[in-house]
């Protein structure tokens, strides 16, 4: 079925300023949907905050507003623009908060505009914790143990339950902000205060650690005729505890077995069709046990992501566009595939190649935060490579961070082999605290001795990774025996 005739106008919602957790992949993806909405013949009205967007330039939209994102604002302009349809889906979490907050005020009712590509209920069901695990439960599928409170003295009574560490998530909130992993009573209490303080509904979720898990996302589409396809799959590099902004992640992911993958993809589809996201694009994210294989599900993010915009350049898959013309009637099989001309969107993109995605951090300009990484998102950028091989793709992207290294060492710009080389107890200590400098420390393990068991005991990323990571030291240890490129096996270059 061709795009929808009824509508004439489509709003889209900016995602406001560039914070830690929202940056400019929602630009990218606003950026996107207007220009694929306006290749259909659509007037798009756009709002947003930011005025240094690409999306906020002249040419991408018919109508740009420019105000703060408050409900009482986009009001103002619906009742001057008078869309039909209102696309909150590609905006990021302050989108899908503004949406429901219009929602929740009557003023989508009030002048008839239609909610798009995801209905109030299905975000509502997917972003408010308690609701999402009784869906999921619903569908056979399981979730972390836990519960949803909206007190201090309700967590207390739930923490007796699911004990100690514990992991705290608000509600309807971006990056993980608010979030976080409670090891003693005094953290837990501090966590708790804050994430009902931050979430806008004033509730958080207190549910069991999972420290130590594998954790994986998928990048689901449908369509209005229930048609889904997986459009790439991402392994995080490090395990769960840590949030997937700060995580150096995978695409394809690498340690699935095909009966683990093919179970994921059927969870995935079973997910989007119980919360109910009719058309566009969903990021739902799993955790595996690394040693039982117990799978379950974490959470699902009812829109365009921070992960989509990695996954539309890993596999050439524009989701942004794909998600907006769903949203207005298209179908996947009558959408053409920009990258071979040839195939429609409903084929799923397979790829011999393999990307990687370094985050990069800059706690210099934020002298009094604490490095250590865990469930709230602390990068500010990234950088994205492309290789044959996860060494290459992983080389290239160290080297991308512009922190003055040319990969994962033998580039004579490291401590090793310098007076100031760490010890083996400070390497130990380094390797199993989360933070920025972690990957660096990994190379001095290896070059220190230490197994891979070893070294998967103290930090819990998985062995293949460990193991790709010893190779590249040990061709790095080769390279140097050779003295000259002359003298360098032809195996080597």
């Amino acid at each position: 079925m061709p795009r929808r005739d009824d509508l004439k106008t489509i709003l889209l919602l900016g995602s406001g300023p560039i914070v830690i957790g929202q940056a400019c992949e929602f630009d990218y993806s606003g950026t996107q949907a207007c220009k694929g909405l306006r290749e259909d013949g659509y007037r798009v009205v756009l709002v947003n905050s930011n005025p240094a967007t690409i999306m906020t330039d002249p040419e991408t939209a018919d109508r740009t507003y420019i105000e703060p994102l408050t409900w009482q604002v986009i009001e103002k302009v619906i009742e001057i623009e008078r869309p039909d349809a209102l696309l909150p889906t590609l905006g990021g979490q302050t989108a899908l908060n503004l949406a429901m907050d219009l929602d929740r005020h009557g003023v989508l009712q009030r002048y008839g505009v239609e909610m798009i590509g995801a209905k109030a209920d299905a975000i509502r069901r997917a972003e408010d914790r308690e609701a999402f695990k009784t869906t999921m439960d619903s569908i056979g599928l399981e979730t972390c143990c836990g519960k949803t409170v909206k007190s201090l003295a309700e967590a207390r009574e739930v923490l007796r339950e699911v004990g100690l560490p514990a992991v705290i998530r608000p509600s309807f909130t971006l990056g993980g902000s608010g979030s976080g992993v409670a090891f003693n009573r005094e953290e837990f209490d501090q966590k708790v205060a804050r994430g009902l303080d931050l979430s806008p509904v004033g509730e958080v979720l207190v549910e069991e650690s999972i420290l130590g898990w594998k954790e994986y996302e998928m990048e689901v589409m449908r369509d209005a005729d229930d048609n889904a396809v997986i459009i790439c799959s991402i392994e995080n590099f490090d395990p769960c505890g840590i949030h997937t902004g700060d995580s150096i992640t995978v695409a394809p992911a690498m340690t699935l077995t095909d009966k683990q993958y093919q179970r994921m993809r059927d969870a995935s589809f079973a997910v989007i069709r119980a919360i109910g996201v009719e058309t566009g694009g969903s990021n739902i994210q799993f955790a595996v046990h690394p040693t039982n294989g117990r799978m379950i599900v974490i959470e699902m993010n009812p829109r365009v992501s921070r992960s989509s915009a990695l996954a539309s350049k890993a596999t050439g898959f524009p989701i942004a566009k794909i998600a907006a013309k769903l949203a207005v009637g298209w179908r996947l099989h009558e959408l053409p595939n920009d990258i071979t001309k040839k195939t429609k969107a409903c084929f799923e993109p397979s790829i011999d190649y393999c990307v990687v995605k370094i985050p990069r951090f800059a706690f210099e300009k934020f002298p009094e935060a604490d490095s250590r990484l865990s469930t709230q998102m602390k990068s500010v950028g990234e950088t994205m490579a492309i290789g044959r091989t996860f060494k290459e793709a992983f080389q290239k992207a160290l080297r991308g961070l512009e922190v003055g290294s040319f990969g994962f060492g033998c580039d004579g710009k490291d401590l090793w082999g310098t007076p100031a080389e760490p010890s083996i107890d400070d390497i130990r200590a380094r390797v199993a605290t989360p933070d920025p400098d972690r990957v660096w420390y990994l190379r001095y393990a290896v070059k220190a001795g230490m197994t891979i068991d070893e070294i998967h005991e103290l930090t819990a990323i998985d062995r293949w990774f460990l193991d790709q990571l010893v190779q590249i030291v040990e061709t790095e240890s080769l390279l140097r025996t050779c003295g000259s490129l002359g003298a360098t096996e032809d195996s080597l270059l």
